[in-house]
């Protein structure tokens, strides 16, 4: 690992790079960018998974925490509150089929309201979560004609 940036009294402080070699190519690569006290990443920061995998925005004791942008590596990106290393208070997923979730979160996992939009399939789901599962809601068609899948049947809308 190399280090570029500020210190003070021996330890990483103030705004600097990590990098490390990569295996592949013997070529310094970035792993982190940003913001460091007292040797930890600290307030603002983008740091680099892989290529294709990174987070940028708040840190806290070398862990996420404030507001953040997650790229996953299998398409998913997260963006919103995060606490401790794990999604917390209000937030986004944009699935990599195009689908989304807007909503609480709690220790990692959904939790309270929410919406889900199957925008695959024209639908939207609003309801409630606890620890990750929906436990109450409703399902409306939702943008049904420029779906791509869409439900065969419509939901048939309620008269009085």
């Amino acid at each position: 690992m190399i280090y570029d940036g500020e210190w003070m009294c021996g330890k990483r402080e103030g705004f600097g790079t990590l990098s490390k070699t990569d295996p592949e190519t013997k070529e310094y690569v970035r792993v982190y960018v940003g913001s460091w006290r007292n040797d930890k990443k600290e307030g603002a920061g983008t740091y680099f998974y892989s290529p294709s995998a990174f987070y940028e925005g708040q840190w806290s004791e070398d862990q996420r925490s404030g507001w953040g942008r997650m790229q996953y590596e299998n398409g998913e990106l997260y963006e919103g509150e995060w606490l401790k290393d794990k999604r917390h208070g209000q937030g986004l997923l944009l699935l990599a089929n195009g689908n989304r979730f807007v909503g609480t979160w709690s220790d990692g996992q959904k939790n309270g309201q929410g919406k889900v939009f199957y925008l695959d399939r024209g639908q939207l789901y609003e309801g409630f979560w606890v620890d990750g599962v929906a436990k109450c809601g409703t399902i409306s068609d939702f943008g049904r004609e420029a779906a791509v899948r869409p439900t065969v049947y419509p939901i048939p809308k309620v008269n009085d």
